[in-house]
């Protein structure tokens, strides 16, 4: 055998089965040389020895003397849930199951017990001795099946709200169907809950309070009521493939080995997908179905983030023939004029979908359309592209203060200069409950000034960042500050970039505060905001800097269609003012989904990939499906993805989407659980031709 054709040989006999390998192996050079000759011997020795051993001796199960047993075997059928149970079934015999919750003592004849099930909790009522006895003797968390009668109670539930409040079952038999352990890491549904840690590490158990249960539960509801509304508008829900290619579109991947090296012995993977994009976009190409949907796993390798999972779940929908420019000055059935893009088709989808959630699950009728705020609008008045519009402090380049003379305010629109100084205001009533030192000494880069009677036309002067502007504010002018109040300061590009100004992260900080200490009073009503005409690209993503290289990387990401007014300027390279056609969907300050109209003319898309966004052949190469589905006719389509945990988290009143999800993962992305991720051994990591770093380290100081 050629030493050219070794590499071949070698990823061969590793990627098969060992039970596949002949029982008489050909001594070749090859093997021999290598050492796996010898490595698939000791293996062939192995199988043998264990054929000829056979297996060990079962030893027989033993059963603890004394200690409480599981049921098996016969027994009653269950009746009712626990929730059922009212005063129309007074007087009847019923067969329930559930956890028991807690044990009391009355009398010698008379003992009461709380038995609690996955919606609801009953009273039991035991005059039996023998009952009794045994349901003191259970320990709490047990399983237990109760047979007995349905009893009204004489004295109603301190709390009772439900209709099984007003009843208690009067125990007839008792049977223990799993004893729990004596001592439990915790007790949930207890006043005092367990720390964050212990319940993580007993997820199964902390999933016994009711809230987390109930949170479950309305997370299937919502599921339920997203897959009919959709259904009904004409929506195909499609399965996409979890097990995909890698391509450089946003943040970092997870990778999958796989078992099968490529013809020169280098390990292949898959990539978990980070969203649904490209096979969604491959579905509107195809023809086959002009909408389509899915509740879809998505995952991302990000670095650990408050409220942010390894692994999340997107309503993720895609619709053909979608406008690709602004609707008519008019608007079409009531449509606002506002909306400058296209995608008018999944709006107005969107805004239905969460509209009926909301009633359905809050009975809230939401009325009217969203607004609808340009990106430059949000960052100049808010801060943020996640505007929380339910408190008014407003964060505004200077050239907005009210009281700047004329000469000033010339002299602000000419400079020529990058940046800019904002502001914002906390007001007096405010900004005595605040510890304003505190908040500015957290950041290097904001300063602050105390109005008084003597600096209120004067403060410019008492701040390194407006005093060299030398600003005169106009007296007779009314507005700006008034003594007590407080005037924030910071400095910022002129055109926005990213997500926040330092002064929009302060205003959601001080918000914070103020509703901490009562301060601040957030109205109930939810502020649903549409952001538009983001930047078409960027160099202020955290996130993608890691695949960008300095490059130029997509706002959303490379497929996104530039809003047609700003196609002239792409073209010709002027890539820094243009603007996409991306629409984010953002609640009360958090961002719920994102969307944009997507590139149709495969032309255009490959200009940009290359040209703007300066990927290599190689990286281009990884999107080659969807240019090709492109050039075989694809329809001009666009879609949007709502993050499904976190609108559960809001809908719940949750404060981290950890709460809504049954087994989540930690910030650092650990399953405290089921202990992953987790070290492989030698063996495995041959079986995918991988090979251990620290294995690699200690052999090349020993050499």
């Amino acid at each position: 055998m050629s030493t050219s054709r070794i590499p071949r040989a070698l990823a061969s006999i590793r990627s098969t089965c060992p039970r596949c390998i002949p029982q008489s192996l050909p001594r070749s050079s090859v093997l021999v040389s290598t050492g796996i000759y010898r490595q698939l011997q000791q293996q062939q020795q192995r199988r043998s020895n264990s054929t000829l051993e056979g297996p060990r001796p079962i030893t027989p199960y033993k059963e603890k003397e004394g200690g409480l047993r599981a049921h098996y075997g016969p027994r009653a059928s269950i009746t009712h849930d626990i929730a059922e149970l009212s005063t129309k079934l007074e007087g009847k015999k019923v067969v329930i199951g559930g956890w028991l919750f807690s044990q009391r003592r009355a009398s010698e004849s008379l003992h009461f017990f709380t038995l609690r099930s996955s919606s609801s909790s009953v009273q039991l009522v035991s005059r039996v001795k023998g009952s009794s006895d045994e349901l003191m003797k259970y320990p709490l968390e047990s399983v237990v099946q109760v047979e007995g009668t349905v009893r009204a109670r004489k004295q109603k539930a301190k709390s009772g709200s439900e209709a099984v409040d007003e009843i208690e079952l009067e125990v007839e038999k008792v049977t223990l169907l799993n004893p729990a352990d004596a001592v439990l890491p915790f007790y949930p549904n207890r006043p005092e809950v367990a720390n964050e840690d212990l319940r993580a590490q007993h997820r199964y158990l902390d999933l016994r309070r009711q809230d987390l249960a109930d949170n479950l539960k309305l997370r299937s509801k919502v599921a339920h009521i997203i897959r009919c509304y959709l259904h009904d508008q004409g929506f195909t829900e499609v399965e996409t493939p979890i097990l995909l290619n890698s391509s450089p579109e946003g943040a970092r991947e997870f990778l999958v080995p796989t078992r099968s090296p490529n013809a020169t012995g280098e390990p292949t993977f898959y990539a978990l997908p980070q969203s649904p994009q490209q096979p969604k976009q491959l579905l509107i190409a195809s023809g086959a179905m002009p909408k389509y949907f899915q509740l879809a796993r998505c995952f991302r390798d990000e670095d650990g983030r408050k409220d942010r999972q390894p692994e999340f779940t997107q309503v993720d929908l895609e619709m053909a023939f979608v406008e690709g420019s602004a609707p008519s000055a008019q608007g079409e059935e009531g449509m606002r004029s506002t909306w400058a893009i296209g995608g008018r088709q999944v709006r107005e989808v969107v805004e239905g979908m969460v509209k009926k959630i909301w009633k359905e699950v809050k009975g809230e009728e939401l009325e009217g359309w969203f607004r609808v705020m340009p990106y430059d609008v949000a960052m100049d008045v808010y801060g943020s592209d996640k505007p929380d519009t339910r408190f008014e402090m407003y964060t505004l380049p200077i050239g907005y203060y009210p009281t700047l003379s004329d000469a000033d305010l010339d002299k602000i629109l000419l400079d020529q200069s990058p940046s800019t100084v904002e502001f914002m205001i906390t007001p007096a009533e405010q900004a005595k409950g605040l510890d304003i030192a505190s908040f500015a000494g957290n950041n290097a880069f904001i300063d602050y000034v105390k109005i008084n009677e003597s600096n209120t036309h004067s403060w410019p002067n008492d701040s390194v960042l407006t005093k060299p502007l030398g600003l005169q504010l106009d007296k007779s002018i009314p507005g700006g500050v008034k003594p007590g109040d407080v005037i924030w300061l910071s400095r910022r590009k002129k055109i926005a970039e990213g997500g926040w100004t330092h002064l929009g992260r302060l205003r959601v900080q001080l918000m914070e505060s103020l509703v901490a200490k009562g301060l601040m009073t957030l109205p109930t009503t939810p502020h649903f905001l549409w952001i538009t005409q983001f930047p078409l690209f960027t160099l202020a993503d955290e996130d993608k800097s890691f695949l960008a290289h300095g490059r130029y990387s997509s706002t959303h990401h490379p497929f996104t269609a530039p809003m047609w007014e700003d196609l002239k300027d792409l073209t010709e390279g002027k890539v820094e003012g243009v603007r996409g056609q991306h629409y984010d969907l953002v609640l009360d300050g958090q961002e719920v989904g994102g969307g944009s109209v997507r590139i149709h003319d495969v032309e255009l898309q490959e200009w940009v990939m290359r040209e703007v966004l300066q990927l290599d052949e190689q990286e281009i190469s990884r999107f080659d499906h969807l240019l090709k589905a492109l050039r075989c006719g694809a329809p001009p389509h666009g879609g949007l993805a709502l993050g499904f945990d976190r609108l559960i988290a809001i809908l719940c009143g949750a404060k981290s989407i950890r709460d809504v999800i049954a087994f989540p993962k930690s910030g650092k992305g650990i399953d405290p659980v089921f202990k992953s991720p987790s070290i492989s051994s030698d063996e495995v990591l041959k079986e995918y031709a991988l090979t251990s770093l620290k294995k690699d380290a200690k052999e090349t100081n020993t050499e």
